[in-house]
């Protein structure tokens, strides 16, 4: 296992860009086999340097985690937003602020103890509510009042570009009033336990008591995805969410494979050893779930690239690379060797 996360830490910063971003290709099918297209996107970098948190003791990775992290500090927008493409991309101008990449990168800065953003963007974040107190997806101009002016300055300067903006949301699977609930946990995870995300909480133990976790969001459309965005709430300290422990464990079990998988993928293992570990969850699937994905490694140290995220509901287009996978199969290696050295 220390053989396979060192071989994967030095595939990372061999294919980490000299900027700090990491790699990310945008394809129509899952394997990414039938075309693959490059695309400058923050939040590929902004998941892997997530996964890297566990292993910052490592020089290597913290490293990395640096170049990461001044890359992402030099792609915030006023307020203290992000968006989904850099600043390269000829979509960064029409794609407006989201508050998924704005919480997973700000959780990043303050796991790192980086004062950024500053002034805190919190207050932004929490007018981007809906009546249910649920957040938007989209910092996007609407027919509503809303006192806090950076607000104004974020959402403004969309008047100047009426018709690209009609344009793009016509092109887009998304919309406007997009609420999604992975990205609601992200948000969660960002802000914690606090009286704004009560609604958040509320919803997201709704979703997995309904089982609803395959339809929830629009860009995460693979339930163990979904698993390891709540999960992740849960072991951050948000004990309000103890009753999705047992019904996550079961359904992550009930798919586990006899090669060791637990459900489809490579990415749906390392998400789910992730999830468990989240719940404080060891059985013996565990163990096989990362030998698995110990004899899949590739010899160069990598795990194969596989659509993570998708573009909307249809999955026309999704996002993925060698360099996302790898960070999530190393974070459930590491977190599990941790696990074994404390246990």
């Amino acid at each position: 296992m220390e053989q396979a996360i060192v071989a994967g830490l030095a595939y990372l910063r061999q294919h980490q860009y000299p900027n700090g971003e990491f790699c990310c290709y945008y394809a129509p099918d899952d394997p990414m086999q039938e075309w693959c297209q490059p695309d400058s996107a923050l939040f590929p970098t902004a998941l892997v340097a997530g996964c890297m948190l566990s292993l910052q003791a490592l020089p290597v990775a913290n490293d990395m985690l640096t170049s990461a992290t001044n890359f992402l500090q030099y792609q915030m927008l006023h307020g203290g937003l992000w968006t989904h493409y850099g600043r390269a991309h000829a979509w960064h101008r029409l794609c407006p602020p989201d508050v998924d990449d704005t919480s997973c990168v700000s959780a990043i800065m303050r796991a790192r103890g980086i004062d950024c953003p500053h002034p805190s963007n919190v207050p932004l974040l929490l007018t981007n509510r809906n009546r249910e107190g649920l957040f938007f997806t989209w910092f996007l101009l609407r027919l509503r009042w809303n006192a806090n002016r950076t607000y104004w300055r974020v959402v403004l300067p969309e008047l100047l570009r009426p018709v690209q903006s009609f344009v793009y949301w016509r092109e887009v699977e998304a919309h406007r009033n997009d609420v999604d609930a992975g990205v609601n946990a992200n948000v969660l995870f960002y802000l914690g336990d606090r009286p704004e995300t009560q609604p958040v909480i509320a919803w997201l133990l709704r979703i997995i008591a309904e089982n609803r976790e395959a339809e929830c969001d629009r860009w995460y459309r693979d339930p163990f995805f979904i698993y390891y965005f709540f999960t992740r709430c849960y072991h951050a300290g948000i004990q309000k969410l103890e009753p999705l422990r047992a019904p996550i464990i079961a359904r992550i079990l009930a798919q586990a494979q006899p090669d060791g998988r637990l459900g489809t993928t490579l990415a749906d293992t390392a998400w789910a050893v992730c999830s468990l570990l989240n719940l404080g969850s060891y059985p013996i699937e565990l163990e096989k779930a990362v030998q698995y994905l110990l004899r899949h490694q590739n010899n160069s140290g990598e795990w194969p690239r596989w659509r993570l995220y998708y573009g909307g509901p249809k999955k026309a287009i999704g996002w993925g690379s060698e360099e996302l996978t790898t960070g999530f199969c190393l974070e459930a290696l590491a977190r599990y060797q941790q696990h074994i050295t404390s246990g």
